[in-house]
């Protein structure tokens, strides 16, 4: 008795991926917006955008060694920023939220 071999099963094609689109920049990120005065004690009173801000908090945190030593993504507040954030210590997730109230 032969044994007879079936024939390949051929696979469904997978439907095909569309292009990227690339996105035009949001433009509420790139407004300019001017800081309250407990913020202005830290990043300057100059009028930024949203993500330069985040980034200005960043440095200030980094060159006056805020974060955490045992978990990098808490940020302890000093006598600046515990005006800005409400508390002694927020985890850097929380910080892009707890600023937009001291920003107009």
């Amino acid at each position: 008795m032969a044994t007879q071999k079936s024939a390949p099963v051929e696979k469904a094609e997978a439907p095909a991926k569309k292009a990227a689109v690339k996105r035009a920049p949001n433009a509420a990120f790139m407004k300019t917006l001017t800081p309250s005065a407990e913020l202005a004690a830290v990043i300057g009173s100059t009028p930024l955008a949203r993500t330069e801000v985040v980034k200005q908090l960043w440095v200030y945190i980094k060159e006056h060694n805020l974060q955490d030593e045992k978990n990098k993504r808490n940020v302890n507040a000093d006598a600046k920023l515990k005006p800005i954030f409400g508390k002694d210590q927020v985890t850097m997730f929380e910080i892009a939220g707890l600023i937009g109230k001291h920003l107009s």
